[in-house]
C-alpha cells in the first residue's frame, strides 16, 4: 500500500523539485560523513543557494517532515531519498551511438549508485562492433530489438550523431523503449506515452556564456 502511495505522488511531483532531489541527497551523504546527524531546511538552504522555504516544500513530496529546534534526522532523510528515487532498484538501459560521448558515458562508473544499468551498448560502425568499454559489449543497431526484449531495458540513451537521432529513437520505441535520454540536440517526435529527457549541452553552454558576458 505504501509503495503505491509513493508512486501516486512521485507522478505529482513537480519537474524542478524532481531535478533537486539528487542535490539533496549528494549533499545529505556528505554531511553524514562529516559526523553530522540532523540539519535544518535554512542550512540546506543556505549551503546550496536555495530558499528555505522551497527546500522544505520539496523535501515534504517525499513525506519527510522535520521537528522544531532538531530539524530533519539525516539518516532517516537520506533513507526517504533513496527510496523514493528508487536507487535501490536497478533499471536496465541500452545506450546507442559507442563514439566519443558514449564510450564517455559507458566508462562513468556512477550510475550504478542511481540504480542505472547500461547493460549493452550498440553502433553502425564495424570497427567497434565487437569489442567492448568496460565490460559493456558494443554490438550491432540491428540486434537491438532482440536484446532489448531479453534484457528487459526500458530507458535508452541516444549519443548517435543528430542526423540519425530521430530514426535511432523510433528503433527504440519499436523496441519496447519506454523512456529515452537524448544526448542530441535533434528535438524528438515521439508517441505521447514516451519519456523523453533532453540532455542539450549547446544550450547549456549558450546559457553559461550570456550570464558570463552579463557579469563583465
Amino acid at each position: 500500500m505504501t509503495d503505491n502511495k509513493n508512486k501516486a505522488t512521485e507522478r505529482n511531483v513537480p519537474k524542478p523539485t524532481l531535478f533537486r532531489l539528487p542535490s539533496y541527497l549528494d549533499y545529505l551523504r556528505r554531511k553524514k560523513d562529516e559526523g553530522s546527524s540532523h540539519i535544518s531546511t535554512t542550512k540546506i538552504g543556505e549551503d546550496l543557494k536555495l530558499y528555505h522555504v522551497q527546500v522544505r516544500k520539496d523535501l515534504a513530496h517525499i513525506g519527510a517532515v522535520g521537528k522544531p529546534k532538531t530539524g530533519y534526522e539525516i539518516d532517516s532523510l537520506i533513507e526517504k531519498l533513496v527510496a523514493f528515487l528508487e536507487y535501490e532498484s536497478v533499471t536496465n538501459a541500452v545506450l546507442v551511438g559507442a563514439g566519443q560521448l558514449g564510450k564517455t558515458l559507458l566508462g562513468f562508473d556512477g550510475f550504478s549508485e542511481y540504480g542505472l544499468n547500461i547493460a549493452a551498448a550498440f553502433d553502425t560502425n564495424k570497427e567497434i562492433i565487437g569489442s567492448s568499454v568496460k565490460g559493456t559489449p558494443v554490438m550491432s543497431v540491428e540486434e537491438l530489438p532482440q536484446i532489448c526484449e531479453k534484457l528487459n531495458a526500458s530507458i535508452g540513451i541516444i549519443t548517435v550523431p543528430p542526423a540519425y537521432a530521430q530514426e535511432t529513437a523510433d528503433v527504440m520505441v519499436k523496441s519496447g523503449i519506454k523512456a529515452i535520454w537524448n544526448f542530441s540536440t535533434v528535438h524528438l517526435v515521439l508517441p505521447d506515452d514516451i519519456i523523453v529527457q533532453n540532455e542539450n549541452m549547446a544550450a547549456s553552454l549558450a546559457v553559461l556564456r550570456n550570464r558570463l558576458s552579463a557579469q563583465k
